[in-house]
């Protein structure tokens, strides 16, 4: 049965509903739509993985998950915050379009999500976890079970934090987050149901103070640390990383990061374990990404706003038996957090909305040779305290041009002989011969001529 049909939207509202599927059973047989795990983890940044050959910290749950689908070594976060970020998941737009700009614009209850989307095509679905956008907590359509919390102005906490369970408070039952939003997980997961469901699983971790569980407390302790050439311990303490509240060392902060980095992959390997046991792996999408990176000493920061690969650059595993023939594959092209929602529906069986602005990763997941984007736009906008201007960019497989308001100079660098971004081109021969084409591209971009 041809399954794919058109989402008629209209100024970014659902104009028409989807009849409702007859499902088969459970979501096993030949040919019935997937189910869809999304797990989204905070400030994980790409290279902080056993993947990568990471120096220090395992994950021995995602670099499984790496052999049994596609890594994308090359994604990106449109924009290096919260926020904005976890909005272009759910959207498939960039910030500019969904409208969460930074840490203190509203969420619209407008906004279209995937989970919306599949819910109008019969999914049962599930937010669990870390929604983290301003306005108070949404009227979130198409979710059929939400949990989240709201301590701590939405970032909670990691011990003891007070869940919002459909719209009730309900005490912890488990010390450590990570755990207990992975129990709620697995009890949504295991419910019994007649058609597929879709788990959007927002975790906490691994954003700061980042705490690991105390049996974690001493994990790495001895490891040398692959801390920057320009890194020293007191970077933390430095006046513009005041508004972050870190007191201590940067290598104090960077173990626990590492450790909780451990934690969180723990129990990913319990999701990873309960498809197993329901045997439900052969049609079973799984997606996992972090909503942005996290600077430790590069550049002399301790941040995440500022356009730097450590801060753009995230973690992106895609593991789908029925579309991908030779798990393992790494693939090297640029892809986006804005990519997720219409690759979910795309792989659902659904047309993507012309209003979503990330493509489906259908194409790259088979291993087709088909064009691919070329240059993508970057975007910040003032997030009030913190000392990082506002700025559009462009990025493209070699070269990242950053236009910055205000007094900050302009950026340009060569990626390919410069990766840590040390030298500015902008005031260079070189850079001055290539920065035409880069602003012409740039432009294109902010009028979505470019995808």
């Amino acid at each position: 049965m041809n399954r794919r049909r058109a989402i008629k939207m209209s100024g970014g509202l659902l104009a028409a509903g989807l009849a409702g599927l007859t499902r088969p059973g459970l979501t096993r047989g030949a040919g019935s739509p997937p189910n869809v795990i999304f797990i989204l983890s905070d400030d994980h940044r790409w290279d902080c993985l056993g993947k990568m050959k990471h120096a220090v910290v395992e994950t021995p749950h995602l670099d499984g998950l790496c052999r049994q689908g596609v890594h994308f070594q090359n994604a990106f976060v449109t924009t290096s915050l919260c926020s904005p970020s976890r909005a272009s998941f759910l959207t498939g737009q960039y910030a500019h379009t969904h409208g969460v700009r930074n840490n203190l614009t509203p969420w619209s209850n407008s906004n279209v999500t995937f989970l919306e989307i599949l819910k109008q095509e019969g999914y049962d679905t599930s937010f669990i976890g870390k929604w983290h956008m301003p306005g108070g907590l949404p009227k979130l359509k198409g979710v059929d079970r939400f949990i989240t919390f709201t301590a701590r102005g939405g970032q909670g906490l990691y011990f003891n934090c007070p869940l919002v369970v459909n719209g009730r408070t309900t005490p912890s039952r488990k010390a450590y987050i990570t755990e207990e939003l992975t129990d709620y997980a697995l009890e949504f997961m295991s419910r019994r149901r007649s058609g597929p469901f879709c788990l959007y699983l927002s975790h906490k971790a691994v954003h700061q103070p980042f705490s690991p569980p105390p049996a974690m407390s001493r994990l790495y302790h001895d490891k040398k640390l692959p801390l920057p050439p320009e890194a020293d311990s007191w970077i933390p303490m430095h006046t513009d990383m005041v508004y972050y509240g870190m007191k201590g060392t940067l290598e104090q902060h960077f173990r626990n990061y590492l450790r909780s980095i451990h934690a969180l992959d723990q129990q990913i390997g319990r999701v990873l374990h309960r498809v197993e046991q329901m045997g439900i792996a052969d049609n079973t999408i799984i997606i996992y990404c972090g909503d942005n990176g996290f600077l430790w000493g590069e550049h002399r920061l301790v941040d995440k706003r500022w356009p730097y690969e450590e801060s753009i650059r995230v973690p992106f595993i895609v593991r789908d038996p029925r579309a991908i023939k030779d798990p393992g594959r790494t693939e090297p092209r640029m892809v986006l957090n804005i990519d997720v929602a219409p690759t979910i529906l795309d792989l659902a069986g659904l047309r993507v909305p012309a209003n979503m602005e990330g493509r489906s990763l259908a194409p790259l997941l088979k291993g087709t040779t088909a064009p691919w984007r070329q240059a993508w736009l970057y975007e910040y906008f003032k997030d009030f305290p913190y000392r990082v201007p506002e700025m559009q960019g462009v990025r493209t497989e070699r070269y990242k041009y950053i236009d910055y308001q205000g007094d900050v100079t302009d950026q340009l660098f060569d990626l390919k002989n410069d990766p840590r971004e040390q030298r500015n081109l902008i005031q260079t021969e070189a850079g001055r011969a290539m920065l035409p084409r880069l602003r012409t591209m740039l432009a294109d971009l902010r009028k979505g001529k470019m995808r």
